[in-house]
């Protein structure tokens, strides 16, 4: 069994060797990110499972080529770059997919419960329609910042884009979200 104190560096050293337990220990760490970041992407659980499998199996691939100096230019966060290629997984397979990928139904609870708790569900479910209208481009962007946390460099080396990229997409993505959600209230007043 892996040591939980191992660095992740040192499980990124030893990954790149060819050790699929430490490997292994890297993909639990960042699991959950990575299938967090797929399903607010494309909104489907089963989807964003297959995404997260598709992300892992790249990265294992790839892992050679990971640089973690920062030092290099060309060398990013391991979960920037986890995040950039979950990203670019989901937006490949939702072009795939488009026809067939929609919202996720909304689920009303049943009429025993409160009001409020329906008033909740529906209002975070004019939140996620509002978020997949967006661009993908700005909708990975938001999504990383407002849901993972991710600083604005971090952005930036996920989606492999300039800083001031990454804060004109925000600013944009927030735009929309906030004229939609308005017109939204105001419809509904």
């Amino acid at each position: 069994m892996m040591a939980r104190t191992a660095t992740e560096a040192e499980l990124i050293r030893r990954s790149q060797q060819g050790d699929e337990q430490a490997f292994g220990e890297l993909v639990r760490r960042y699991y959950r990110l990575v299938v967090s970041v797929a399903y607010r992407l494309c909104n489907d659980p089963q989807l964003a499972e297959d995404i997260a499998q598709e992300t892992f199996l790249k990265a294992w691939q790839a892992l050679p080529r990971f640089h973690t100096q920062r030092k290099d230019k060309d060398s990013t966060s391991l979960r920037a770059w986890l995040c950039r290629i979950a990203v670019n997984t989901a937006i490949d397979e939702m072009r795939r997919q488009r026809p067939t990928v929609g919202l996720e139904e909304v689920t009303l609870p049943d009429a025993t419960q409160a009001t409020e708790s329906i008033d909740q569900t529906l209002d975070a479910e004019v939140v996620r329609s509002a978020i997949a209208r967006l661009p993908e481009r700005s909708r990975a962007a938001l999504i990383l910042r407002e849901y993972e946390g991710l600083s604005y460099q971090e952005i930036a080396e996920a989606l492999d884009i300039p800083i001031g990229t990454v804060m004109s997409r925000l600013n944009y993505a927030r735009k929309r979200l906030r004229e939609e959600l308005e017109n939204y209230l105001k419809a509904h007043e």
